[in-house]
């Protein structure tokens, strides 16, 4: 039996969505203790932080559903992952549901570049026909054993075929039976507009604000009143601790020591306290010999 809430009664409601981005199960933990009421699992994360490389296709399958496995076992939020391209035609994206699916995963982001893709936010894209992505979401629809399992239609061809070829796209994808759909990489306030005017109210639409990216930043209320029901911040984690953890490094080289930086720092109590260790060892004591 699943413990999470339904990510499809949560998107009928009238206010937006948000969903942080994650990588792990540490800053999934740290997402829920703060009080998001979802979590995405990035790519881009975890390529940028279990390789220290670009988002170019480099993460497999396999790496994210260990990935998805291990934040499931920590949290009990609804967990929206990037699946990029399905990992391969129509019969490896039922493979990569039925997968997701069971190591917990509640909705699966899937997208119309080629393989290997690349970060929406990249220039050099390349796109499958419409037709083979539409079999791509009608494969994924299929593959799913729980219907409150979502799948979300992203098309990346703003960037490669202009925005009218975008909107003929996600129209196709809505058709094809797609949950939610992901117009990736608007590049102006008028095109979220029009596509806001297009798809508002036959499907819930989905935002992405990429720190520096090609999109207008607006913020959780704004998309809200514009008519999107789900926001991400995918990668601002990752930037976040990247630059502290630049900073820390170079300070601890430079001074040869921690005392400077402890005040942006958990000391060794404290992060034990936020993974619950004190708790968890407690458990432990009630399976040891002899315990009542």
């Amino acid at each position: 039996m699943r413990r999470t809430p339904s990510l499809k009664s949560r998107l009928a409601q009238d206010d937006i969505l948000l969903a942080p981005g994650v990588y792990d199960a540490l800053t999934a933990l740290l997402a829920e203790q703060a009080g998001a009421e979802a979590v995405y699992l990035s790519g881009a994360s975890i390529a940028y932080t279990r390789f220290g490389r670009p988002d170019i296709g480099l993460v497999s399958m396999a790496e994210v559903a260990d990935t998805i496995a291990a934040i499931r076992d920590r949290i009990a939020l609804p967990i929206v992952v990037d699946a990029d391209t399905g990992f391969g035609n129509a019969l490896n994206v039922q493979r990569t549901v039925r997968v997701f699916e069971r190591m917990g995963a509640n909705a699966l982001q899937l997208e119309d570049q080629t393989s290997p893709k690349r970060c929406g936010h990249l220039d050099g894209k390349a796109l499958i026909s419409m037709a083979e992505m539409a079999g791509k979401i009608r494969a994924a629809c299929d593959a799913r054993k729980h219907d409150d399992t979502l799948i979300i239609a992203r098309t990346d061809a703003i960037a490669v075929e202009g925005f009218e070829a975008a909107l003929e796209r996600a129209e196709s994808y809505v058709q094809a039976g797609a949950d939610m759909l992901f117009v990736e990489a608007p590049q102006s306030m008028e095109e979220i507009e029009r596509i806001v005017a297009r798809f508002r109210g036959r499907v819930p639409l989905m935002a992405n604000m990429v720190e520096g990216g090609k999109t207008p930043i607006v913020g959780a209320r704004g998309l809200q009143d514009l008519g999107f029901s789900f926001v991400i911040f995918p990668g601002g984690v990752v930037r976040a601790i990247a630059k502290t953890a630049q900073d820390y490094y170079a300070n601890l080289i430079a001074t040869g020591s921690n005392e400077a930086f402890r005040p942006r720092m958990f000391d060794f109590a404290g992060l034990n306290g936020v993974i619950g260790t004190p708790e968890m060892l407690e458990t432990g004591k009630t399976y040891d010999k002899g315990a009542a």
